[in-house]
């Protein structure tokens, strides 16, 4: 993985989570339900919210950096914003449409909430490859 890529999956990590966790926040809802039911995925009779938040790290993360690798080799420079939302919104329905029907956890989060934090994933992932990747091109860096 390249360190853009890197440095994108990382900050995407971070604040993907942010509008659903506002939105819960403003309704008194659970703000650690999603996180939950992400740790599902790797313990999926666990009920007690510490495993599951512990097992939620690595998976968001490693869910994080390996979508980041895979959007910093097709987003097109210039367009990384966009291109990355695009993404986010792609991932989503794969994560989402696909893959979280089967996951009762996850099928039951309020459906909308998810796609805006894919969404901010994705655009998170394209800022943080645009500006790096306009920081290290060659018009920038001194030969």
């Amino acid at each position: 993985m390249n360190r853009d890529a890197l440095h994108a999956g990382l900050v995407a990590a971070v604040v993907s989570g942010a509008p659903s966790t506002l939105v819960a926040i403003a309704r008194g809802d659970d703000v650690l339900e999603g996180v939950r039911a992400a740790g599902t995925l790797v313990l999926p009779r666990e009920r007690r919210t510490l495993p599951l938040l512990a097992a939620a790290v690595p998976v968001h993360l490693a869910l994080s950096l390996g979508w980041a690798a895979a959007l910093a080799r097709v987003l097109p420079r210039g367009g990384e914003p966009l291109g990355g939302l695009l993404g986010g919104l792609a991932i989503a329905a794969l994560d989402l449409g696909v893959v979280g029907r089967r996951l009762p956890r996850i099928r039951t989060l309020p459906q909308g909430r998810q796609w805006a934090d894919h969404a901010a994933y994705g655009l998170a992932v394209g800022a943080v490859l645009a500006r790096r990747r306009r920081v290290h091109s060659p018009a920038t860096c001194p030969s």
